[in-house]
């Protein structure tokens, strides 16, 4: 049976200081007046039922997330005592709903993305369960046709097409939509010929005019169990620790036992702790979906930004009264809607103003965001 599981982990640090330890990104309505979790919660209306979709997220941020969400049940809520990285949210999942249905398939997916269109987005979604569906040692991956030559985000290249995965969307037609053009094209699936993890500009440069690499969207597909059998083989303290979850679930020892053994797991993400080595190991196949849409990692502040439609001079404003002169391209977000904002002679700037703290940034330093939150008093972090 198909499930689908959201993570909706991380602190979101480069978006500080409107994402908070206490209301981290992706609890924020700032993404037309939605959170990023609403937003991936509304993707799957179309692809998997309500009752079979969880999220994994810090069990702080339990109630928060249920009363958002009115269709998540409180027993699809997996709760992290605290993070331990996307190898045990994805491990957690496996071991709840491979006791539950020992052939449960179930979707990754996070709660940073914007994805457009969204019937292409539940198209290839659909390829990837039938892939897994016909055999479950696959584990699928799917790949961002990139668009400029990144290197904030990993790259997978794509190797030979997969037999008959070119049959798997409306009547059997293949169609992947172009997010940009509108065009219309046939595509299948591919094995995946190896991962890169955030190439220097050069190689980012190759990447692209080759044709072969995708973007890593951080989206998978796996059989519950065969997930749980690669990490017994690549991660075993991880393993151990999920089997024993797994065996209290349900009972009375469930919160106890989650509290105890989650934060004793080794901090590691999927993509290193499985998806690497077992490209490598014969036991399983990894298989790379194209995803030919509109995607967008709303991690930092200029990828947010891409979010808001700009005006003739590239500003763009999110919940904020502005004014500018003599000034171009300044993105000013505000958490009151009646404050200005007021530039004279400024190119390329982030301002970002909360009741207790203000950002002042130029956009090409905004990696540096994430450090400055770290140096900034705890009480505003």
């Amino acid at each position: 049976m198909r499930y689908a599981m959201i993570m909706a982990g991380g602190s979101g640090t480069r978006l500080w200081p409107r994402s908070r330890r206490s209301e981290p990104k992706q609890l924020l309505r700032f993404v037309g007046g939605k959170s990023l979790l609403e937003i991936a919660g509304e993707r799957l209306h179309s692809v998997v039922p309500q009752e079979r979709r969880l999220v994994c997220a810090a069990d702080a941020y339990r109630a928060r997330i249920l009363a958002d969400l009115a269709w998540l049940s409180p027993s699809r809520y997996l709760g992290e005592p605290e993070g331990r990285d996307t190898l045990n949210a994805v491990g957690f999942a496996a071991a709840v709903l491979a006791k539950e249905d020992p052939e449960a398939i179930f979707a990754v997916l996070t709660a940073d993305h914007v994805i457009e269109p969204q019937d292409e987005f539940a198209r290839r979604l659909d390829l990837g369960f039938r892939l897994v569906e016909e055999e479950s040692s696959r584990f699928v991956t799917f790949g961002i046709t990139p668009t400029f030559p990144a290197t904030g985000y990993g790259y997978v290249e794509r190797g030979a097409p997969i037999p008959g995965s070119d049959a798997a969307s409306d009547n059997g037609a293949p169609v992947v939509a172009d997010a940009t053009s509108g065009s219309r094209a046939a595509a299948g699936a591919f094995r995946a010929k190896r991962f890169v993890e955030k190439p220097d500009r050069a190689r980012a440069e190759e990447y692209l005019a080759s044709g072969d690499f995708f973007w890593n969207s951080g989206m998978f597909i796996f059989h519950a169990r065969s997930v749980l059998k690669a990490i017994e083989w690549f991660a075993p303290e991880s393993a151990r620790g999920l089997h024993e979850i797994a065996g209290a679930w349900g009972s009375s020892a469930q919160e106890a036992t989650v509290a105890s053994v989650y934060p004793r797991l080794p901090r590691i993400s999927i993509d290193y702790g499985v998806m690497e080595p077992a490209s490598k190991d014969p036991r399983i196949s990894i298989v790379v979906v194209p995803m030919n849409v509109r995607w967008m990692d709303v991690g930092s502040w200029p990828s947010f930004a891409e979010t808001l439609a700009a005006d003739e001079q590239g500003h763009r404003a999110s919940n904020a009264r502005v004014v500018h002169l003599g000034s171009h391209r300044v993105l000013a977000v505000s958490d009151d809607p009646n404050h200005i904002i007021a530039t004279v002679g400024c190119d390329d700037l982030i301002v970002v103003r909360t009741k207790d703290a203000t950002l002042i940034c130029r956009a090409d330093q905004a990696e540096k965001v994430k450090e400055i939150a770290s140096l900034v008093p705890r009480e505003v972090q």
